[in-house]
């Protein structure tokens, strides 16, 4: 489970390193808001992974004293999020076409 949960935190900070500049503390929270409960002994790797992938580059900035690291995907990221996206879809429509509540939901409104 916990590869499927990290494969789902990778798409999110994909995602919202695509729309904006992101940073550790606030995916944290962000992802919290989405029901993932990550320490940043999780999240910081994650990022430097994805960075080391060529798929986020970070700048850094002092803010309030200390060195924040800001990411944001790359042209590399932003092709790869295309792709994840198209995937996403597919797979949503598979996964929900063949769950049995599904089913029901569609022929009770037929």
């Amino acid at each position: 489970m916990r590869d499927v949960t990290l494969a789902f935190v990778r798409v999110h900070v994909l995602h919202h390193a695509a729309k904006e500049r992101i940073f550790g503390l606030e995916m944290i929270e962000e992802l919290k808001r989405h029901g993932y409960e990550l320490s940043a002994g999780t999240l910081y790797p994650l990022l430097h992974t994805l960075e080391a992938d060529a798929v986020l580059v970070s700048t850094q900035e002092v803010v309030e004293g200390k060195v924040r690291r800001y990411y944001r995907t790359t042209k590399a990221g932003d092709a790869l999020l295309v792709q994840v996206r198209a995937k996403i879809g597919e797979l949503i429509d598979e996964v929900l076409d063949q769950h049995p509540t599904a089913k029901r939901s569609k022929s009770r409104a037929s």
